[in-house]
């Protein structure tokens, strides 16, 4: 008998928050007009980063709708044998590049106006930045509820949190500049949140760099999983155990038991199979059970 991993949704995290991904994208997306109109015709810097911020959200949310969709289809070659579970992932990966790419062009404007005196008008620049407030953190609860389940729902999240806290220095320098008349606030405000952009999308990188680096899922101890299958009874050896993430909320593990003389082959690998799923949270598991003379493992170099 054989099996494909290529159809279906259901096991990935994001495809049960895709409904949230709908409604995030239809509100920034009509926003982002409004602010970018605004943003030319008060001349705010602050109030443009944070247009830049939320047209960096509408792609970043596409993109990652678009993922949920197309990792729930089958692969039609049959190459992908794991399925296209993995587009999740490359869409956290855009959203890094999208927010390393607006951070630059922030950080860039804002260092070429400093000492230019700026006329900037605060009274749309305080509304809009109000209006998007309100808009971004509506989106933001949408999203965090699956934002710990899913890479993908993540590297959106914090590009929404990103643009809120753009936000909230848009509102902030209009009302440091209606107070004391100094628009250099505008383009310090700019800098600082260019520079949160930045950061945030580093650690970003530093987690979708190590699901696509095979690393072993966060939280799971290869040692240890090694030494509970190892516990198992009738088990003489494990060796050649990998561990990694597909795509978030996808854990998968391959191993090698070596089972000992007269030992029935079949109750361990049932035993190690709900070991792994019960103690270590991994439902998909390929396990390969040998007898002790078997050498054919030491025959392959790497």
């Amino acid at each position: 008998m054989s099996h494909s991993h290529g159809a279906g949704a259901h096991g990935h995290a994001g495809a049960a928050h895709r409904w949230r991904l709908r409604v995030a994208l239809v509100l920034i997306g009509g926003f982002f007009v409004v602010e970018l109109i605004t943003g030319l015709l008060t001349g705010s810097l602050a109030l443009l980063s944070d247009a830049g911020h939320m047209a960096a959200d509408v792609v970043t949310l596409a993109a990652a709708l678009s993922a949920t969709h197309l990792a729930a289809r089958p692969s039609t070659d049959g190459r992908r044998t794991f399925g296209n579970y993995r587009l999740e992932v490359f869409a956290a990966l855009l959203a890094v590049l999208i927010m390393l790419g607006v951070a630059a062009g922030v950080l860039i404007g804002g260092l070429s106006r400093l000492g230019r005196e700026v006329h900037v008008e605060t009274g749309p620049m305080l509304v809009v930045g109000l209006l998007g407030l309100v808009v971004n953190l509506v989106v933001l609860f949408l999203l965090r509820g699956g934002a710990e389940e899913s890479l993908n729902l993540k590297g959106a999240y914090l590009e929404v949190l990103a643009d809120t806290l753009g936000s909230v220095g848009v509102v902030l320098a209009a009302v440091l500049i209606r107070l004391t008349g100094a628009t250099v606030i505008d383009t310090a405000v700019a800098l600082a949140v260019g520079g949160f952009v930045a950061v945030r999308a580093v650690l970003l990188a530093r987690e979708v760099l190590t699901v696509l680096g095979q690393a072993a899922p966060a939280g799971i101890d290869p040692q240890r999983v090694q030494a509970d299958l190892a516990a198992i009874e009738g088990v003489a050896d494990v060796h050649d155990l990998h561990l990694w993430t597909l795509t978030s909320g996808m854990e998968v593990a391959s191993v090698h038991l070596v089972v000992k003389d007269a030992q029935d082959p079949h109750p361990v690998l049932d035993a190690a199979r709900d070991l792994l799923r019960s103690r270590h949270g991994i439902v998909h598991a390929t396990v390969q059970t040998e007898p002790t003379d078997h050498y054919g493992c030491l025959e392959v170099g790497w």
